[in-house]
């Protein structure tokens, strides 16, 4: 089946949600039977792989994959040979250290000597090693935060979202090691074929990306404010502006990153536009 590629996905949790929504975003079919591993698409040269998430970058490497959808944690600590072709904007979160809440802490060097658990002993050690700090790593694989709690840590590096999980566990975080969100990989030797499919799922990709931060924005506006308000938003290239039957008004139609719209809705307001109303973008190709 040279004529696909095979896309990777994370077969469970809220990177694998995020991910088949992105893929159902971007115009792509399929029927999942949820005891198969793969689903093929039916109206796009694709088929899915649903693997554990620390396989993705390995499976990608060695070809069994074409590309995949991971974390850049996951990414950086199997330090697979790959390529990173998009930063997908989600599943943010950061790799941290944590302290029982009790103990106090005022530096890097406090960590020398003490046992830290986690799952990313190669991203731990490359951090302590810089900071010149020698700690005992171990290696476990879920519930790290329990670690301390149960004597068999000083201290844990896991990832953190919101860090309730830290608290909720008597901990407290002290140090950021390392940022990450979810990126699209690439094996490094594709065919033409692929890498021409591979370019397909780019541009369908980058079109839902920017739609989430861009709104259409249409608003009445009086006649005699129209250069005013083009100025405060002045789309992608140029406004639409339709003459209304209410003589002296026009209606402007124009794309506005979200951000700005919030910004410039007082100066909008001010200028004399009226009933606006901000509409979600589904696709937005540039």
């Amino acid at each position: 089946m040279e004529n696909i590629i095979r896309l990777a996905v994370q077969k469970s949790g809220r990177l694998s949600e995020k991910s088949l929504a992105v893929i159902e975003e971007c115009g792509i079919k399929y029927s999942r039977n949820k005891v198969k591993l793969k689903a093929p698409s039916y109206n796009f040269p694709l088929e899915l792989l649903f693997l554990r998430d620390d396989d993705i970058p390995k499976y990608v490497a060695a070809g069994v994959a074409d590309v995949g959808i991971v974390g850049e944690n996951v990414l950086a600590e199997e330090e697979a040979e790959v390529r990173v072709m998009e930063k997908m904007g989600f599943s943010k979160c950061r790799l941290s250290i944590g302290i029982p809440q009790a103990v106090g802490y005022t530096s890097i060097q406090q960590l020398n000597g003490k046992k830290i658990a986690t799952s990313y002993p190669n991203l731990l050690g490359n951090f302590l090693s810089q900071n010149g700090v020698e700690a005992e790593i171990h290696e476990i694989s879920g519930s790290v935060e329990i670690a301390p709690g149960i004597g068999l840590a000083d201290a844990v590096c896991d990832i953190v979202s919101s860090g309730s999980t830290l608290l909720a566990n008597g901990l407290k975080e002290v140090e950021t090691i390392f940022r990450s969100e979810a990126v699209l990989i690439a094996n490094p030797s594709l065919n033409a074929e692929k890498e021409s499919i591979l370019d397909q799922l780019l541009f369908r990709v980058r079109a839902v990306k920017k739609a989430e931060s861009f709104k259409y924005v249409l608003m009445n506006v009086p006649n005699d404010s129209i250069e005013q308000i083009m100025n405060l938003m002045p789309g992608m290239r140029s406004p639409t502006v339709t003459p209304l039957a209410l003589e002296g008004w026009s209606s402007m139609h124009s794309v506005l990153k979200e951000d700005d719209f919030w910004e410039s809705i007082d100066k909008l307001k001010s200028a004399g536009a009226e009933g606006i109303l901000v509409i979600p973008i589904e696709k937005m190709i540039v």
